[in-house]
């Protein structure tokens, strides 16, 4: 069975859920091997989801530049395993990972897929969930960035401890054209990151100003959850960006998101319609969002989240 090749993202050594997403789709084209860059990695937890081999990257020079090491060494991989397929995370960086490799290797690439078939044929959701696409790389093997969020990450049937193999990484002088000069680590809050959370509450245009977003937070605090905006909220300036669900924001895809003063326009439902259970609370009972919920309360949010709030309160 040919290997598939899947980068892994992780933090602090535990691979992210879109790397276990990965491994998940992996299983369908062939054997899957983890590609990591840099540090240690749970390699139990990467042979839980299939991980047959581990190809470690520990060279300071792959992070000393940006992106492009990354590629290179895909590539030596590539031509020398002969992979069945390379699966990346749709991320910023993955997307640019899986670009430039596809220029070195002369193949097509596809982006942004939510899923992946046995013979390589990618299904991608586009206009903001209205169209679903079939695609299919023409030249060479699949390169596919594979939005996170996509699918629910299964452990495979059977594991067994890795085979670990150390790369060793030969730079041209073009991967070494732009220099990281300093790296900042994002201070992290007591809650979950977005795209990982199993709880999600998000607030819209509905929730008035950047003040009242508080109640939004104390919802989500008293959850364990993370907490979303939606783009009418954020361009409004009641949220930060880096916090916006939506078509141009995050993909989730938690068990469970609430959804506070937001209508439900498409572009927001592009990045949360996924989401096992749907919570919506609008004083509109005509807003769209209540076509997607599960659970729909039409009413003042300022008056039903604190009364949900105290009945939460009381069950703990």
């Amino acid at each position: 069975m040919a290997e598939v090749l899947v980068v892994v993202d992780a933090t602090g050594g535990a691979p992210k859920k879109v790397s276990l997403e990965l491994l998940t789709l992996a299983r369908k084209l062939g054997e899957p091997s983890a590609v990591v860059f840099g540090g240690d990695v749970d390699t139990a937890k990467l042979a839980e989801y299939g991980a047959a081999k581990v190809y470690v990257v520990d060279d300071p020079e792959v992070e000393k530049y940006l992106v492009a090491p990354k590629a290179t060494v895909l590539a030596d991989l590539v031509k020398t395993k002969q992979p069945a397929a390379v699966l990346v995370a749709s991320t910023q960086e993955g997307k640019e990972i899986i670009g430039r490799l596809a220029v070195k290797l002369d193949n097509g690439l596809l982006v942004d897929a939510v899923d992946v078939a046995e013979d390589g044929t990618t299904t991608q959701v586009v206009f903001a969930g209205a169209v679903i696409v079939k695609s299919k790389v023409t030249k060479g093997i699949p390169l596919v960035a594979v939005r996170p969020n996509s699918l629910t990450p299964t452990p495979a049937e059977s594991s067994v401890s890795p085979v670990t193999e150390n790369v060793a990484v030969t730079l041209g002088d073009a991967d070494k054209l732009a220099t990281v000069t300093e790296r900042v680590a994002e201070k992290k809050g007591s809650r979950p990151e977005l795209t990982e959370a199993s709880i999600v509450v998000s607030g819209g245009r509905g929730v008035g100003s950047a003040d009242n977003f508080k109640l939004v937070e104390e919802l989500a605090d008293l959850l364990g959850g993370a907490v979303g905006a939606s783009r009418a909220a954020t361009d409004s300036g009641f949220y930060p960006h880096a916090f916006q669900v939506g078509q141009t924001g995050k993909t989730v895809s938690p068990q469970l998101y609430v959804a506070l003063g937001i209508s439900g326009a498409i572009q927001h439902r592009a990045g949360m319609q996924t989401s096992k259970t749907i919570v919506a609370v609008n004083k509109d009972g005509e807003a769209p969002i209540f076509e997607l919920a599960d659970f729909g309360v039409v009413g003042d949010l300022f008056k039903v989240v604190p009364q949900a709030m105290e009945e939460i309160r009381k069950r703990k």
